[in-house]
């Protein structure tokens, strides 16, 4: 990227001087338009967790379910590879998703547990509805991925990722969920 890239910045260093230039320069770029569609798919994500939730609630089914979570990274690993992604890098995308939506599962399942009950609201079906909510949810992340993954190792990516996610955050426990979500969406360039 040139150090100038317009006209009206390059007058300003002209006329304001070496400082002016230096401290432009070092403004934090805004957020890519990929991040925000990226991370309302995640957030979406983690609220089906709640629905996810409630059917371990009335089955008294265990949150952990290695069997269907080792399917969905090993489906995700040959869509990457059909999307010319890293295998692996989508594989710790997904593995991080799945973390935190049962980070939502474990939350909502100690609060209804205190309180002797939960929320009196219909309950989807997991295999039947939810899955495939979770498969269709599953495609999108991953093209969002890709179209986000040329920024990951922008300096500015903390700090963009920081700002998108904290207007998504609804509650503390769906926000440490999606903090989970997100650990290692941005990495430091080598």
């Amino acid at each position: 990227m040139p150090r100038f890239p317009h006209l009206s910045q390059l007058l300003t260093c002209a006329v304001l001087g070496f400082f002016a230039c230096s401290t432009q320069a070092s403004t934090p770029s805004s957020a890519p338009d990929s991040l925000q569609p990226l991370l309302i798919t995640m957030n979406e994500r983690l609220n089906i967790g709640d629905l996810v939730a409630l059917t371990k609630w009335d089955s008294g089914k265990p949150i952990q379910d290695s069997t269907r979570e080792a399917q969905v990274i090993a489906n995700a690993r040959k869509m990457a590879v059909d999307r010319k992604l890293d295998p692996d890098e989508v594989a710790e995308l997904i593995a991080a998703q799945i973390e935190a939506n049962k980070l939502v599962q474990y939350g909502l399942l100690a609060q209804w547990q205190a309180a002797g009950k939960a929320p009196d609201t219909p309950r989807p079906d997991l295999a039947g509805q939810i899955r495939p909510q979770l498969d269709e949810l599953q495609n999108r992340l991953l093209q969002q991925y890709a179209d986000f993954a040329a920024y990951r190792k922008d300096p500015n990516c903390p700090s963009w990722l920081g700002t998108v996610r904290a207007r998504l955050i609804k509650d503390q426990l769906h926000g440490q969920a999606l903090i989970r979500a997100t650990g290692e969406l941005c990495v430091a360039s080598q």
